[in-house]
């Protein structure tokens, strides 16, 4: 697995977190909430290639078809 991967993603964690502090901090609830959903939106866009791959991966080292 790439250790890139796991940095990226936790780099994205900080910086949501940090966003959306600051944004419920400031009363902007909507704003925070949305910021949220985007991250996971985000981290998803970069996770599902990847679990995709390794299904394939499985189903070629067990002869599923």
């Amino acid at each position: 697995m790439d250790i890139d991967l796991i940095f990226q993603l936790a780099g994205i964690s900080i910086v949501i977190t940090v966003i959306y502090t600051v944004l419920k901090q400031a009363g902007r609830d909507e704003y925070a909430f949305a910021t949220l959903l985007l991250g996971i939106v985000i981290v998803l866009a970069m996770v599902i290639p990847r679990i995709a791959n390794l299904f394939d991966t499985v189903k070629d080292v067990f002869n599923l078809y």
